[in-house]
């Protein structure tokens, strides 16, 4: 059984941001890949200021922080993910995208590279069919944000081997996380509750029962969420959700995971969420969530 010692992350938006800093600070090497120099520019200054903040919250010292950015590199040459022993994708929730990056990664990655998706909504096992090592193919979803949460679900794929999956499982141990084993089916656990709830809330704005913040105040104090449902879609970004919402609801057809209208509508005035400054709630920064 190969040693992980090397990790890849392809997409450096909100998750894939939040997955480096999460492998990079267990120790890993890891290696952050974009087509956009700007993006990785943006995540390497959004991980140093998460690290700074925790920092000051005395969560960790600035030895370590040092040490986690020297773990944290970025690259545009998608060749150098050659250099990884688990690639995990965390790209757009859309398949054509997904295997065209995965066909890429499969010319130049070793045999022995393991292959890891973070979708929530698309099927594992139709990942995997376009990679080329279906074998050696495994759902990890991590939660957002990925550097606070603790819970990944995992999924094997029809043609996961028991020994993929027992890397993977091991590997996510030693990230510090706390894994659950699910089938591959849509939304896993999380997200088959999450997806169907959060469209209950954008509904709640959309019949004008409550204003955003009241709707959020009364979840995070009747619940006990640390964030409510129209905090966490900021940060997810609207334009996420209505991916989410397609993908769930064209492979359910549950009526609640249908993406509602002022999701589009405000995707369309381009109030996305915290990353354009505006959503259900306004920003002043484009700082990432704990920094």
């Amino acid at each position: 059984m190969t040693t992980i010692k090397t990790v890849g992350v392809a997409g450096s938006g909100t998750m894939g941001t939040g997955i480096a800093i999460v492998a990079a600070r267990a120790g890993f090497r890891t290696l952050v890949y974009d087509t956009r120099q700007s993006a990785l520019d943006k995540a390497k200054e959004q991980t140093r200021a998460f690290l700074e903040k925790s920092v000051q919250r005395k969560k960790l010292e600035q030895a370590q922080l040092e040490q986690i950015m020297a773990n944290w590199s970025g690259t545009t040459d998608l060749a150098e993910m050659a250099a990884c022993d688990i690639v995990i994708e965390a790209v757009f929730e859309d398949l054509a995208v997904k295997h065209e990056l995965f066909s890429k990664l499969n010319a130049v990655c070793p045999p022995h590279t393991l292959f890891a998706s973070n979708t929530s909504t698309i099927s594992i096992t139709e990942i995997a069919g376009g990679c080329g090592r279906a074998d050696r193919f495994v759902g990890i979803h991590f939660c957002l944000p990925a550097q606070m949460m603790k819970l990944v679900e995992m999924s094997p794929g029809i043609n996961t081997s028991e020994d993929s999956f027992q890397r993977a499982w091991e590997f996510s141990i030693a990230l510090g996380q706390k894994p659950v084993k699910t089938q591959d089916t849509p939304g896993f656990i999380l997200n088959y509750f999450l997806i169907p709830f959060n469209n209950d809330a954008i509904r709640l704005v959309e019949q004008g029962v409550a204003e955003a913040a009241d709707i959020d105040k009364a979840i995070k104090t009747a619940l006990g969420y640390p964030m409510g449902p129209l905090e966490l879609l900021d940060l997810v970004g609207l334009d996420t959700q209505r991916l989410l919402c397609d993908a769930m609801h064209g492979l359910t057809n549950e009526p609640r995971a249908a993406c509602p209208p002022l999701v589009r509508r405000m995707i369309a005035a381009g109030h996305l969420g915290k990353k354009t400054g505006k959503g259900f709630h306004a920003y002043a920064d484009a700082k990432m969530f704990g920094a």
